[in-house]
C-alpha cells in the first residue's frame, strides 16, 4: 500500500464527478482510481473514458454557436435544465462524495440539480463536494478543499504549490517583455468575452486583457466593443469546442462588418484555441493554458510544445 492509499481511509472512498475539470482534479491528487462515475464530458485524462458516465445534456452540443446559444436561453427561460442525471446508475455507484460545482449552470449540472436527486429515495448517502471558483485562488482554495476533505490535506497543498510554482516561473520569464493588448472571445456569436480567471492567465503570460474582467462571468458584447478595443492579438477559446471546432467557429467573426479593420486581424494576429481543454476548466490544466497563452504573445521566449496540437494561427484571417 502507498503512503497516499494509507492516508485515505480504510473505507476507500468512492467518488463521482459532475463536471471535467473536478475529475481532472481528482486525477492530480492521485485519486484517480477512486474515481466510479463521471461527467459525459469528463475525457482527460484518457483513462477516464470506460468509467461510468452520469450526466447527459438536454441540449445539441455539435450545433452552431448561434443555435447552442439560443437554446440555452430558450431552456433557461422555461426553466428547464440543461442536464440531466441517471439516477439509477447513481444509485448503483453509491458514491461517498459528489464533486459538484455553482460556477456556471451552462456549462455542467448545477448544484441545485444535484441537490435535487439526492432529495429524491436513491439511497445515496453522499457528500456534495462543491467548487465554486472566480478567479485562480478559488480555484486553489478548492483543489485543497476537496483533498481535505477526502482526507489528504497534504496531497492537496503539495499539488496547489507545484502548479503555483509553475505560473510563478512564466510570470518571472516574462516579467521584462512588451505587454501585448489581448482580446479573449470565449464565444463567436453572439460574441463574449473570456471573463472570471482567463484575464489572470493574460497577465501572467504578459498580456494586456481588453474584454472581460477578473473575478466577474464570461460577458456578452458588442461589434463596437470590439472595434473599440481594437487589439493587437485576439485568441478565441470557445467554451466546450476543441482546436477543429474552434476553427470551425471563427466563421462568423470573418463577417464581422469590423473584421478586416481590427489591428489583430490586419497583422495575422489571431489564434485559435482548444477551449474544451483549456481556459474553460478550472483545475490544474490551467497551468498549459497560461503555457499556451505565453507561447501565442512570446514566441521568441516560450516553446512549450502546445503549438499546432492545442492552439494555431487562423489564416487567412
Amino acid at each position: 500500500m502507498s503512503k497516499l492509499q494509507s492516508e485515505i481511509s480504510a473505507e476507500s472512498p468512492r467518488i463521482v464527478c459532475m463536471l471535467p475539470s473536478a475529475t481532472e482534479i481528482i486525477h492530480g491528487l492521485g485519486l484517480f482510481d477512486r474515481l466510479v462515475g463521471r461527467s459525459h464530458e469528463c475525457d482527460f485524462p484518457p483513462e477516464a473514458a470506460p468509467i461510468p458516465v452520469v450526466t447527459y445534456a438536454n441540449i445539441n452540443a455539435q450545433a452552431s454557436s448561434d443555435h447552442i446559444d439560443r437554446e440555452v436561453k430558450e431552456r433557461l427561460s422555461q426553466g428547464l435544465s440543461l442536464y440531466g442525471i441517471q439516477k439509477e446508475l447513481l444509485s448503483k455507484l453509491q458514491p461517498d462524495f459528489i464533486v459538484t460545482q455553482t460556477q456556471c449552470d451552462v456549462c455542467a449540472v448545477s448544484l441545485s440539480d444535484v441537490k435535487a436527486y439526492l432529495k429524491e429515495d436513491l439511497g445515496i448517502n453522499a457528500e456534495l463536494l462543491v467548487l465554486a471558483p472566480s478567479v485562480l485562488d478559488d480555484v486553489w482554495q478548492d483543489i485543497q478543499n476537496v483533498s481535505t476533505a477526502i482526507g489528504i490535506p497534504k496531497q492537496g497543498t503539495t499539488l496547489v504549490s507545484a502548479l503555483k510554482k509553475r505560473l510563478k516561473a512564466i510570470q518571472l520569464k516574462a516579467a521584462t517583455l512588451p505587454r501585448p493588448r489581448v482580446a479573449m472571445i470565449e464565444w463567436t456569436e453572439p460574441l463574449m468575452a473570456a471573463g472570471n480567471w482567463v484575464p489572470e492567465l493574460v497577465d501572467i503570460a504578459r498580456g494586456s486583457n481588453l474584454l472581460g474582467n477578473v473575478g466577474i462571468h464570461s460577458n456578452w458584447m458588442t461589434e463596437a466593443e470590439l472595434i473599440a478595443a481594437n487589439p493587437d492579438v485576439i485568441v478565441v477559446t470557445p467554451c466546450g469546442f476543441d482546436l477543429e471546432r474552434t476553427k470551425t467557429e471563427m466563421a462568423p467573426l470573418r463577417t464581422l462588418p469590423c473584421w478586416q479593420q481590427l489591428q489583430a486581424v490586419q497583422s495575422g494576429q489571431v489564434y485559435a484555441v482548444d477551449g474544451n481543454a483549456f481556459f474553460n476548466r478550472p483545475g490544474p490544466r490551467l497551468i498549459e493554458s497560461a503555457e499556451i497563452l505565453a507561447e501565442i504573445l512570446h514566441p521568441q521566449e516560450f516553446s512549450f510544445g502546445h503549438a499546432g496540437k492545442s492552439w494555431q494561427r487562423f489564416c487567412p484571417c
